[in-house]
């Protein structure tokens, strides 16, 4: 009977978001336009554009699907 080792899975911790990227991330998260997003953080679209782009390159995500699973993943 050999005895085998399990190493378990553990997957590399998401780099740090800064605070606007959670709350952007947040608000996209639930369905929330650009625009949307922009006029409730009091920033323009272009900004809101810039903080997703951070996010997906931080996060290594290419659409909004997987940024709405992770944001559920990392409770927000």
């Amino acid at each position: 009977m050999s005895s085998t080792l399990a190493i378990p899975h553990t997957e590399a911790p998401a780099p740090a978001l800064a605070p606007r990227e959670r709350e952007t991330l947040r608000h996209i998260a639930a369905g929330r336009t650009y625009l949307q997003t922009a006029r409730h953080m009091g920033l323009s679209t272009h900004t809101v554009d810039a903080y997703l782009r951070r996010i997906r390159a931080k996060l290594n995500i290419t659409n909004t699907a997987e940024l709405t699973r992770m944001a559920i993943a990392l409770g927000l």
